[in-house]
């Protein structure tokens, strides 16, 4: 069964981002120029304006930046997900991105959560998207983790 998820449709400059999510590397583009990295990805670096860009694998940390919880949904192809957890994530390389939130206390995650990311494959797509989990030792911390 497809999805009737909104999902992404890669560009020229986004594709090799999409493509080590598909082997569950999360990458952030950076520019060659004044070794700014960039999140998301774009066809020129808005630091310098360069166009020489590449890639770097991240670490995928970071710590919860923003945080709701959807649990009412609109007509859209989330409605079956909720509720769900979205978060903006401020990656430790000091970018940030929007994704969701998955796994055990996610409904309670807090600005400043330490999470790490994990990747979801999209039934019945070729596309897998990064998501976050709370760092466990966090949340064990913070009294978050249902075992």
């Amino acid at each position: 069964m497809l999805s009737a998820r909104a999902l992404p449709v890669p560009t020229a400059w986004s594709a090799p981002y999409w493509e080590a999510s598909k082997n569950k590397r999360l990458v952030l583009q950076c520019c060659n120029a004044c070794n700014r990295l960039i999140m998301y990805p774009k066809r020129f670096c808005p630091f310098c304006l360069s166009e020489d860009l590449g890639w770097r694998d991240s670490k995928g940390t970071g710590e919860v930046y923003s945080v709701t919880v959807q649990r009412t949904a609109a007509p859209t192809g989330f409605s079956d997900r909720v509720p769900y957890v979205l978060v903006i994530v401020r990656l430790d390389e000091g970018v940030q991105l929007m994704s969701q939130l998955i796994g055990p206390g996610a409904d309670a995650a807090r600005c400043g959560d330490r999470v790490s990311v994990d990747f979801e494959d999209i039934s019945g797509t070729d596309v897998t998207l990064p998501v976050f989990r709370l760092d466990r030792a966090h949340a064990v911390a913070n009294g978050k983790d249902n075992p």
